[in-house]
């Protein structure tokens, strides 16, 4: 078993590499916009390789720009160990969602090689493209596709606001060929492990320094529209009403009851997008459009309230006297992260002496997607008051220290030594 004592991580270096890839960006330090296949996204992509290839790994892109970065192990024949994560960012977004598996992962990388380490299994760095659904309106495209869990007609539709289609848009980022050709084969990978921050306030609050995904939660997305009736808001008398917004209003706190009363503490519901038609003080409202997230680790518990949720909205249409048209987004299974990676993962932390624990990711991540050709689990890191999609999300060079080197020890003790 590989021992610890020869792995330094290069603390310093990294925390230099996550500030100059967060100068890559469309908004002012210290928050980070860098939407995918934008020129912010070109030139990170650009640096990115740079890095790799600097570190002597094997460089190569797919049709939608997914990034692999290899160190060939001794016995090329036996299926790959990967790490990675997303450097795409939200707009008004901070430095270190995503960012720390991807420079995090290449780090442990080199770390692994300046300790002498060599591996039986290759060792494969992973940039995803577009985890964030800013541009297209769908999370985790490079992954689904990777993960064979996209439907490719449907993915041949997306368009972003000006009218571009994904496909129109990876061209003009030097991404050619067909979406169908991205699919992993079974077996490519035997283990998928990403390093990532919280995004929540359970290890910041805790003091621990290590969160061992169990499950990955993952969300049904949802649009409902009312229509109902228009008119001014003076000369419609109450009584003859038909509020597209009110309808939604209603539906809105409704679905904030089911994500409390579901039954499941996992369980969560928001109503993230509220538009109302036309939008004029003095005018009732003859259209509403409101886009809705209920995500658990449990699907049966979270298809139950998504069920309760639609019926609501019928209900909610039927009684004020206005249409409903209700449209799912999306919807993907949660995920149950590998035992075996899992528990190396535990072995890794506390031979390094640092606090753990296990638990859930509420949040979804590539991972989700990649535990459908791989045995997958996540290593996660605390982040201050669990701050994240926010200018001042911030994680210590400490804690993203612990996580590399956790990081590292975990992909060494599942890629084999060659030395041994």
């Amino acid at each position: 078993m590989m021992s610890m004592a020869n792995l330094s991580i290069d603390s310093s270096r990294l925390s230099d590499e996550l500030q100059t890839l967060a100068r890559f960006s469309d908004a002012e330090d210290p928050a980070v916009t860098r939407v995918v296949y934008t020129q912010p996204d070109r030139e990170a992509r650009a640096w990115l390789k740079g890095l790799c290839r600097e570190a002597q790994l094997e460089v190569r892109e797919d049709a939608v720009g997914n990034l692999f970065a290899r160190w060939p192990g001794s016995d090329p024949a036996l299926s790959a160990i990967s790490t990675g994560s997303h450097t795409d960012a939200i707009p008004m977004s901070g430095k270190y969602d995503g960012t720390v598996g991807v420079l995090g992962g290449l780090e442990a990388l080199r770390a692994l090689r300046r300790s002498g380490f060599r591996p039986l299994r290759s060792l494969e760095l992973l940039m995803f493209t577009s985890e964030e659904p800013t541009r297209f309106g769908l999370g985790c495209f490079g992954s689904r596709l990777l993960g064979r869990a996209a439907d490719i007609v449907r993915m041949d539709r997306l368009r972003d606001t000006e009218g571009i289609s994904l496909r129109e848009a990876a061209r003009s980022a030097g991404f050619s060929g067909d979406l169908e050709t991205v699919a992993l084969p079974k077996g490519y990978y035997s283990a998928f492990v990403e390093l990532h921050i919280e995004q929540g306030p359970h290890l910041d609050r805790s003091g621990e320094k290590i969160g061992i995904v169990t499950a990955i939660a993952a969300p049904a997305a949802l649009r409902f529209v009312y229509t109902g009736d228009g008119g001014h808001a003076g000369a419609v008398l109450m009584p003859d009403r038909h509020d597209a917004l009110t309808g939604a209003a209603e539906l809105a706190l409704y679905i904030e009851e089911v994500g409390r009363t579901n039954g499941s503490p996992d369980t969560v519901a928001t109503t993230g997008v509220f538009k109302p038609h036309p939008g004029a003080v003095n005018s009732i409202p003859s259209r509403c459009t409101m886009e809705v997230d209920i995500r658990d680790t449990d699907l049966a518990s979270r298809d139950r309230a998504v069920a309760r949720v639609v019926q609501r909205a019928t209900e909610i249409a039927a009684r004020r006297g206005l249409s409903v048209e209700t449209e799912v987004i999306n919807s993907d299974p949660p995920a149950k992260c590998d035992d075996r990676i899992v528990e190396t993962i535990e072995g890794a932390a506390r031979e390094a002496g640092l606090s753990c624990r296990r638990m859930v990711s509420r949040a979804y991540h590539d991972s989700l997607f990649m535990s459908r050709v791989a045995p997958s689990a996540m290593i996660f890191i605390p982040c201050d008051k669990g701050y994240s999609h926010r200018p001042d999300e911030y994680s210590t060079p400490e804690d993203i220290a612990n996580g590399v080197r956790v990081l590292a020890t975990t992909m060494a003790r599942l890629a084999g030594d060659a030395n041994a």
